[in-house]
C-alpha cells in the first residue's frame, strides 16, 4: 500500500512531504444556480487550512482544474485561488499549481493575478518509487511516452463508491496501473460536485487515459479519526456488494 494518509479528499505523501488535492472547481458556485450553505471560498480555504495543520507539509500541489470557468478568471474566483495560495504559505508550504482541462485560463498573462506561483503540466516530486519519481498531473491526457514514473497522483474523474446506498468520495489506487507505475486516483476536493460512482465503471467510461484496467482498481474511502479504509479491487469489490 501507498506510504500516505487519506483526510478529507485530500492525500498527504509521505515521502515527498507534500499534500496533494485535485479538482477544487473555483468559480463553480458562481457560475451554476447551486446554493452552498457554507459558501465555497470558506469551505475550501478553511478545509486546506485544516489539512496543512494536520500534516504540515513542506509543499501542497493542486492537481489540476482548480478553476471551474475555461474562459476567464472572475474576481471572485482569483480572490479565492489567493486565499488557497495564502494558506500554503502561512502553514509553510510552497504551493504548486498543475494545470488541468479547465485551468485554461491559467495559461495567459492573466495568471499572475490569479495564482502566486508556479503552474506546470506536471510536476515531479524526489521521492522515488520502485527507482522513478511520483510525478502528479492532472490526468485528462496521456503524458509523454518517454515520461518515467513510479506513481502517477492524478484527478480529473472526481471518483465515489457506492456502499449500502450512499456515495463516499474516494481514491482509487492500482499498482502498475500505467506504463508499469502505480496510479493514484484522487476525489474532487470541492463538495459541489457529485462525483462519479466507480463500482460497475469500466476502463473504457472513465475520462483519464490514466485508467487502463477498472477492475484493479482499489478505493481507499477516508474515515474521522481514523485510518482509511481500503477496499478489494473494484473486480472483487463488485461481487462483495
Amino acid at each position: 500500500m501507498l506510504n500516505a494518509d487519506f483526510r478529507d479528499r485530500g492525500v498527504y505523501l509521505r515521502d515527498a512531504d507534500a499534500l496533494v488535492v485535485a479538482d477544487l472547481h473555483v468559480g463553480r458556485a458562481e457560475a451554476s444556480d447551486v446554493s452552498y450553505p457554507l459558501g465555497e471560498a470558506s469551505d475550501l480555504s478553511q478545509r486546506l487550512r485544516s489539512l496543512l495543520d494536520r500534516f504540515e507539509p513542506a509543499e501542497a500541489v493542486i492537481a489540476g482544474d482548480a478553476l471551474h470557468r475555461f474562459d476567464r478568471v472572475s474576481l471572485a474566483a482569483e480572490r479565492s485561488l489567493t486565499a488557497l495560495a495564502d494558506a500554503c504559505r502561512d502553514a509553510g508550504a510552497r504551493p504548486v499549481l498543475v494545470r488541468g482541462n479547465h485551468d485554461t485560463a491559467l495559461g495567459d498573462a492573466t495568471a499572475s493575478d490569479a495564482w502566486d506561483g508556479p503552474v506546470c503540466d506536471a510536476y515531479e516530486f524526489d521521492a522515488r518509487v520502485r527507482g522513478a519519481p511520483v510525478v502528479v498531473r492532472h490526468g485528462h491526457e496521456p503524458p509523454p511516452a518517454d515520461e518515467s514514473a513510479g506513481l502517477y497522483v492524478v484527478g480529473h474523474d472526481h471518483p465515489t463508491v457506492e456502499i449500502e446506498g450512499a456515495r463516499r468520495p474516494c481514491w482509487l489506487y492500482a499498482e502498475r496501473g500505467f506504463r508499469d507505475a502505480d496510479v493514484l486516483m484522487t476525489p474532487a476536493f470541492t463538495r459541489l460536485a457529485a462525483g462519479v460512482a466507480v463500482n460497475g465503471m469500466t476502463a473504457r467510461e472513465f475520462q483519464s487515459p490514466f485508467v487502463t484496467d477498472a477492475d484493479a482498481l482499489r478505493p481507499i474511502v477516508a474515515r474521522e479519526d481514523a485510518d482509511a479504509m481500503a477496499f478489494p479491487p473494484l473486480g472483487a469489490f463488485r461481487r462483495l456488494l
